[in-house]
């Protein structure tokens, strides 16, 4: 009998594209790795605001690094991410409320489709650059997920119910516990004590954490076999 699959935590925002690599990198390896993968739809904005944070497109050279690292990620883990023509339009102005209380409605109400939908709101925002804030678009989202119009509907007008704003509030507040200052985060319990990484690019480190990373034996920073 194999072991039991072990519990991590993505809290992601599908304003951030950096949470779309590492989600498709989880989801890709979950089985794999033997993990229970938890999709924890979060908000940035709130994050950034609570840990005095600021988006890296607000610092000028970050901004210039940030559409050549995200093009060359996107060939390097095959994700169809394209950076959006008015990119500081995307990222400031419009933001990603109505989106995000739409995936916690999904999470509450049809689990199972969560991870479908959220990857219809990427692909939209950065893979076409299409609109995420809009009621049609959301719904273009769903739809194209696979659920039908009348549930799709259904969902979209609870995501302003107090059930829900307060479900965000308090997944983007357990986030900012762990010690978030931005998304993509994975959380997970090892050897009893909580770890969080941050970013797409600590999977390699994850995977060694979770001993699914086995180093070369000719490796020269595996350390030697004991005599």
């Amino acid at each position: 009998m194999g072991s039991l699959p072990r519990r991590l935590e993505l809290f992601y925002d599908v304003l951030s594209p950096y949470s779309w690599l590492a989600f498709e990198i989880l989801c890709r390896y979950k089985n794999i790795w033997n993990v229970n993968l938890q999709l924890r739809p979060s908000l940035i904005a709130g994050i950034m605001k609570d840990s005095g944070n600021k988006p890296p497109a607000m610092v000028p050279r970050k901004g210039k690094y940030l559409t050549k690292d995200i093009s060359l990620l996107a060939q390097q883990m095959q994700v169809p991410l394209q950076t959006p023509k008015d990119f500081f339009a995307v990222i400031l102005d419009k933001g990603s409320l109505s989106a995000m209380r739409f995936l916690t409605v999904v999470n509450l109400e049809q689990p199972e489709m969560l991870e479908k939908v959220s990857r219809e709101l990427w692909m939209r925002v950065w893979s076409r650059d299409e609109d995420i804030t809009e009621p049609q678009s959301i719904l273009a989202a769903a739809k194209k997920a696979g659920m039908s119009a009348k549930q799709a509907q259904g969902l979209l007008e609870k995501i302003s119910t107090p059930q829900v704003k307060n479900q965000l509030k308090e997944t983007t507040d357990a986030a900012c516990k762990y010690g978030a200052f931005g998304l993509p985060i994975v959380v997970f319990q090892l050897d009893g004590q909580t770890h969080m990484l941050f970013g797409s690019d600590r999977m390699e480190l994850l995977a060694h954490m979770l001993g699914k990373l086995q180093a070369h034996p000719e490796d020269p920073f595996t350390p030697p076999a004991a005599q």
